[in-house]
């Protein structure tokens, strides 16, 4: 269950070409099962009608200060009391101006300063309006105030050139706010910061190993663990690099990406850049055999009634990796065991040369594989040839969430090397 479920968010609208993606962000809201109201400024109603916002939400939009009907019942104070959070997308250079200045000039700017919800503020604006030294100081005293700001990204903007100021995408606006209550509710570790500076690399998906032009073997691996670590990972300040195999699913943004096929490719690709890595993570489900003699032409099944396929071992490429260690270096292997589960992970941490190992049974119901969700234990190295720290087990929640906790482990695993 998403942790927007139930969850009162203030979508505020002020003018600007991005005010079309605010629809979207509404979307993004209401499908993560969040109740919205919105309020829109008198130039952000130049650019989407009022109507689209409301057939969306589903509840009246907030359009005027004054208006009577609202104002009988203190409107601005009872959207402004109401809100669990107030995100403003996109967020113009005229009203994070006028936040700083504390006026209150419109419903928008009144209900934010009457508000004592958590702001975000999703800016979206001119490149020369961005780097002007009054914006930027705006932003920095908002910053100072615990208002969060998603800044914009770099991409085609309306002056028809590709510059910052473009506002982020809705899906990484509505993740922005999601994230915001799972960790909140302490179902999501906080991971800001933990890793600044670190260079991670993470293995993700399955690997496809061919046996002719067309036909090839591979197993369950939706990806989805690795892909939650690299967000999590970015999340938490560290530079990315995410490894990963065929998998259906859209790389987070803002972290280096290397789509590779087979176990041969992916080994090829970790061994080449360890070196510069403070961390790496084996999340991938590498196939642990491949087909001796592909075939260079497709198989034809009426010149093979049958068809023996023989089989040799793929390298283990966290095992290899765990030797080439460098001191300081960090590496994680996941278990994924079906029996004896603790006795296995254990093994797996010793012969791997790891120093975390994140076991999980996948027989279990509604984890593992196919799944958005997972239940893992998570097993530490001795530090020092000292006792084992005991295992952490953690209970069934989303691949994110889990991928929090391991970045947690990572940074302290981290700091102990220094």
């Amino acid at each position: 269950m998403s942790a927007l479920q139930g969850r009162e968010i203030l979508l505020g609208v002020s003018g600007g070409i991005a005010c079309y993606k605010g629809v979207e962000v509404l979307r993004g809201l209401k499908r993560a099962g969040a109740e919205v109201s919105v309020v829109m400024t008198e130039h952000a109603r130049e650019f989407v009608q009022p109507l689209t916002f409301q057939t969306l939400s589903n509840r009246p939009v907030g359009t005027h200060l004054f208006d009577l009907d609202q104002e009988s019942r203190i409107g601005h104070i009872r959207l402004a009391e109401q809100a669990e959070l107030a995100l403003v997308a996109p967020c113009t250079a005229n009203l994070v101006a006028k936040l700083r200045a504390g006026i209150a000039d419109d419903l928008l700017s009144t209900v934010l300063l009457a508000t004592t919800a958590p702001i975000y503020l999703a800016l979206a604006m001119n490149d020369r309006m961005l780097a002007n030294p009054a914006t930027q100081e705006n932003l920095q005293v908002l910053r100072a105030r615990a208002i969060h700001i998603i800044p914009p990204e770099t991409g085609f903007l309306a002056e028809g050139k590709e510059a910052p100021g473009r506002l982020a995408e809705p899906e990484d606006i509505v993740a922005a706010v999601e994230r915001h209550f799972a960790e909140a509710s302490g179902e999501r570790p906080v991971v800001t910061g933990t890793l600044q500076g670190r260079r991670v690399l993470i293995t993700a998906g399955p690997t496809v190993e061919r046996f002719d032009p067309v036909r090839f073997i591979t197993n369950r691996s939706s990806g989805r663990m690795g892909y939650a670590l690299a967000e999590a990972c970015r999340d938490a300040g560290a530079e990315v690099l995410l490894v990963s195999g065929p998998a259906n699913l859209d790389p987070p943004r803002g972290v280096h990406l290397s789509r590779v096929s087979s176990a041969e490719e992916m080994r090829a690709v970790v061994l080449e850049h360890q070196p510069v890595q403070d961390a790496l993570i084996f999340a991938a489900a590498v196939s642990d055999y491949r087909v001796r003699n592909p075939s260079e032409h497709k198989i034809k099944r009426g010149e093979h009634p049958t068809l023996d396929l023989k089989l040799e071992s793929n390298p283990d490429i966290a095992a290899e990796s765990g030797g080439r260690k460098k001191p300081g270096q960090v590496t994680v292997v996941f278990a994924a065991e079906s029996q004896d589960l603790m006795a296995n992970a254990q093994r797996k941490l010793n012969a791997k040369h790891a120093d975390l190992v994140v076991a999980n049974d996948i027989t279990e119901p509604g984890s593992g594989f196919d799944s958005r969700q997972n239940r893992v234990t998570l097993l530490r190295r001795a530090p020092n040839g000292g006792p084992p720290p005991a295992p952490v087990a953690l209970p069934l929640m989303d691949k994110l969430y889990v991928a929090g906790h391991i970045v947690l482990a990572v940074s302290e695993l981290l700091a102990q090397a220094r």
